[in-house]
């Protein structure tokens, strides 16, 4: 199943799809990206694939959730660079959340090819929180080196469960069930009050499934422990 969707976000009609693959909620629409139902490495997935000739940075799965403001989104993701990806392709894929439009919202996404690469530098930027439209990460990593990006052991191709808690101005991340986060973001850039859709995010010449994803809602207090 593929849906392909190119006006703006309001006036987007795609079309929807019912739950099966543990997704929120049943519906979904894709921005950006080819969709499909499949099995992948033991779990029942949704499929997306990165489309050509997109404008702007992000593609998009949003989910058909209340709007979010804090609390615990989690689920198991994998990514891999498609077979005509470029050399420069990293298998991008994360969750963005406080979703306005299809051009603001804040994303937390992995590069997994670089979790093993055999050079140390591009290790360290395994992980990465963004901000669009005012904070990619080229300016964060320009004006802030290392404090929104990370390691942590990733493969290509391979489930990844991640779990993102979001309170105020705060986000954690923990990756494959670890008790301490990877990453701690401490000044998200749109604030402690922004709301928004939850997504699934798909960088470009990517290949990711995404299986289990789960979201909920909760106050600011109890959302990071």
């Amino acid at each position: 199943m593929t849906m392909v969707a190119a006006s703006p976000l309001a006036a987007r009609a795609a079309q929807r799809i019912a739950d099966g693959t543990g997704l929120e909620r049943g519906a979904i629409r894709a921005i950006g990206v080819a969709t499909a139902r499949t099995d992948y490495r033991g779990r029942p997935a949704l499929q997306a694939t990165a489309l050509e000739n997109v404008p702007g940075p992000d593609r998009l799965v949003l989910l058909d959730t209340p709007a979010f403001g804090d609390g615990v989104i989690e689920g198991w993701i994998s990514g891999a660079p498609t077979a005509t990806a470029s050399a420069t392709a990293r298998g991008f894929v994360g969750v963005a959340f406080r979703v306005e439009d299809e051009t603001r919202m804040e994303a937390i996404y992995l590069r997994p090819t670089n979790g093993r690469a055999d050079d140390q530098l591009r290790r360290n930027h395994a992980v990465q929180y963004i901000s669009h439209p005012d904070h990619p990460w080229e300016r964060l990593r320009a004006e802030t080196p290392g404090k929104y990006e990370t390691y942590v052991d990733l493969e290509s191709g391979r489930w990844t469960h991640v779990r993102i808690l979001v309170a105020g101005s705060q986000a954690r991340l923990h990756v494959d069930g670890a008790e301490q986060p990877t990453l701690i973001v401490g000044d998200l850039k749109h604030g402690a009050e922004a709301k928004g859709a939850v997504a699934l995010w798909i960088g470009p010449d990517t290949l990711a499934h995404f299986s289990g994803v789960r979201v909920r809602g909760t106050d600011a207090a109890s959302a990071i422990k």
